[in-house]
């Protein structure tokens, strides 16, 4: 138990937990760029599937 009191074990888990949490943050900070490329794909989706409707709209009435 005197091990785990000791100064240097303290100082080592404080630095441990500070960069583990950085790299968390930096990983995280990343997910969110492909988030936006999907919400950009998605709304190019959707635009495509207006104009395909709009095309079914006019064939139909022509």
């Amino acid at each position: 138990m005197e091990w785990l009191l000791n100064p240097w074990v303290i100082s080592i888990i404080i630095v441990s937990v500070i960069v583990s949490n950085i790299a968390a943050l930096k990983y995280t900070a990343n997910m969110k760029f492909g988030y936006r490329d999907k919400i950009k794909y998605l709304h190019e989706k959707q635009k495509r599937e207006e104009a395909l409707k709009e095309e079914d709209k006019k064939d139909k009435q022509a």
